[in-house]
């Protein structure tokens, strides 16, 4: 399933949301610019385990951040940055600007620091900005649980748009990411496709985790059966 939009509309402006993906795709043009210098530049700036654990310092803590905003590829890219898109705008709403983008950050770090504890000793860099939007995704979760999601699946070669209640939806891919990081704890993360899910699910966890204490409360009345706002 892929996700196309949502249905909770935003009451403000996502400023923070709209220049983390200008952000993003900035830096992606700028990787896609360095030709050979690519690869340097990725394991200097991506989190690498083995490094991170043995030679440590304020550098290796600075790769948490600079890795958020580094990735493989346009589809690397663009799926990371539509699921933000769609999620990040509502969750910016209920946080305010600079809540929003201290919550990213540090739940960004928090999948790095889980990813690193669950492959001690990869020497691979890792990089993308989806330890941070899971983090979004298990805010949202608890933010809009009862909000729909429209996806797009593709069946039997017809376009089919479903709407899937986002609890179900974020639910089941919560659940997915955890069942493939068991996987790979089993065979090892670079045999098995190189995908840090465990700084998903670590993300997703954190979000939901800390989504209180950065989330405002919202004006009275407090809540809408469908978790709709009515402006």
């Amino acid at each position: 399933m892929i996700p196309l939009q949502d249905t909770v509309p935003a009451r403000n402006l996502p400023l923070i949301n709209w220049l983390l993906i200008l952000g993003n795709v900035a830096v992606f043009l700028f990787e896609v610019s360095l030709g050979p210098q690519l690869e340097p530049f990725v394991y200097a700036y991506g989190v690498l385990p083995v490094r991170f654990l043995t030679v440590g310092g304020l550098g290796e803590w600075l790769t948490l951040f600079s890795s958020m905003f580094l990735h493989a590829g346009w589809w690397h890219l663009a799926s990371n940055l539509l699921a933000l898109f769609i999620f990040g705008d509502n969750v910016e709403d209920r946080m305010g600007h600079l809540r929003y983008l201290v919550f990213y950050l540090l739940t960004g770090a928090t999948a790095g620091l889980v990813h690193i504890y669950t492959n001690a000793g990869s020497s691979v860099p890792t990089i993308g900005a989806s330890g941070a939007i899971s983090g979004v995704l298990g805010a949202y979760l608890i933010l809009f649980p009862t909000a729909r999601v429209i996806t797009f699946v593709p069946l039997f070669f017809l376009p089919w748009f479903v709407e899937v209640p986002a609890l179900i939806y974020l639910g089941l891919w919560f659940l997915s990411q955890l069942l493939n990081g068991l996987f790979a704890l089993g065979i090892g993360y670079q045999a098995y496709g190189g995908v840090a899910w465990w700084a998903h699910a670590g993300g997703f966890i954190a979000g939901m985790a800390l989504v209180q204490l950065f989330a405002r409360r919202p004006q009275t009345p407090q809540w809408y059966p469908d978790e709709y706002w009515p402006w």
